[in-house]
């Protein structure tokens, strides 16, 4: 790395460069690995860019952007596919809030369900949003009745588990703002499952070649190539609707809180993925981009970044930057895995890195305290060369999946 590069430059012997965003960020051993693995794939396209919030996943590295020639490794997307952010401002103020928030909370709580649970009698608005969606999803599960079906359209419009969420924001002059995380929910996970295994088995006479067998692949006119394609597009689609959905089912809920003014919430909206694959045009060349845990920055484009659940995030503007294939970080990313932060911090912990949110204090979300993530002030600061912010956010509320 020198002076003049904000990122380190991470020489492979044996494939292509890895650009690393990761000055002032720990670089942990497994997640270099990892992106030597991918490195290595003979179909990459240029190099492979690492993102300031990388962190060791499964099959290839969270934190990661992977553009690669005639192929798709759908364990680089991932099960979560289409996962992402979407943060809308309203016309309130931080004075419009009331002392005890949390009703606030209850009333999000009981709007949009969260965890495992989905909704027993579909909603309107998710029931017209599911007959284009479910139609194409048939002509999926007609080639691919393996996929299995859990009624997705009881799932569309809910959050899920693990690290997504419902957050009330004021931002750096005390407007607020309600963000929320989340993808393609349960039917997601079962097509990325899928076509994770089908890939396996096409390469099942080439896995030993790979550096690492989640790294299975579909090539370019191959038999399930195209199928995978269709299918993850529609599960990008189905995530991008579910945030559409939630973030509806919240206003609302907002609106019948007594203690609220009156407010409007189309002022402003940001609806981006950040587990994906498209097309892209890259150094001359027409490539598959897959972002495992990174968000698009093109020139002029606007992302989220959030902090953990007692941190700020950062709405952003991308600066295109081409060596970064156009992208940022989607987050903080883990400096710990779960088990770990769970074995670590103390409830008391917990109740002190989220004073003042009102939100879970109890151990089902010990794995999600702020200090099982890297500091998100370090990270932006990794990226400075990537975006530019746009507004700096503070829950006040949040809801955990």
């Amino acid at each position: 790395m020198t002076e003049n590069t904000p990122y380190e430059l991470l020489e492979q012997p044996d494939g292509v460069p890895i650009k690393a965003w990761t000055r002032g960020v720990a670089l942990e051993d497994e997640a270099k690995a990892q992106l030597r693995n991918v490195a290595r794939l003979p179909f990459i396209h240029k190099w492979v860019a690492a993102m300031p919030d990388v962190h060791w996943g499964l099959g290839a590295t969270i934190g990661s952007v992977i553009p690669t020639h005639q192929a798709i490794i759908p364990a680089a997307v991932g099960v979560d596919i289409g996962c992402g952010m979407m943060a809308s401002r309203t016309t309130l103020t931080a004075a419009d809030l009331p002392d005890n928030l949390q009703p606030l909370r209850r009333a999000i709580e009981r709007a949009v369900p969260v965890g495992m649970n989905s909704f027993q009698k579909t909603p309107a608005p998710s029931e017209n949003a599911w007959k284009k969606l479910g139609s194409e999803f048939n002509r999926i599960m007609a080639k691919h009745p393996k996929i299995g079906q859990k009624r997705p359209e009881k799932q569309l419009g809910t959050l899920g588990g693990g690290n997504h969420f419902i957050e009330v924001c004021l931002d750096q002059v005390d407007r607020v703002w309600v963000m929320l995380h989340s993808g393609s929910r349960g039917i997601g996970n079962m097509v990325g499952r899928y076509f994770i295994a089908l890939a396996k088995k096409d390469m099942e006479r080439n896995i030993r070649n790979l550096p690492d067998k989640d790294l299975a692949y579909f090539e370019e006119g191959a038999q399930h190539f195209s199928d995978y394609v269709e299918a993850v597009d529609w599960a990008q689609r189905y995530a991008r609707r579910n945030r559409d959905l939630m973030m509806r089912y919240v206003l609302e809920a907002l609106d019948r809180i007594r203690a609220l003014p009156p407010f409007e919430a189309h002022v402003e909206a940001i609806n981006c993925h950040h587990n994906y694959v498209q097309k892209e045009h890259h150094y001359g060349a027409d490539v598959w981009v897959t972002r495992k845990g990174a968000v698009r920055a093109g020139s002029g484009e606007m992302g989220i970044i959030p902090g953990s659940m007692g941190a700020r995030s950062y709405l952003v503007r991308g600066k295109g930057n081409p060596e970064s294939f156009e992208s940022c970080s989607h987050g903080a990313g883990r400096a710990m895995s779960r088990n770990a932060a769970r074995k670590r911090f103390s409830l008391q912990d917990h109740e002190r890195a989220t004073r003042g949110v009102e939100c879970r204090k109890d151990g089902g979300v010990l794995d999600e305290t702020p200090a099982a993530y890297k500091s998100i002030d370090d990270v932006m600061a990794a990226q400075a060369d990537l975006v530019e912010v746009v507004h700096t956010l503070k829950q006040v509320v949040c809801v955990k999946g």
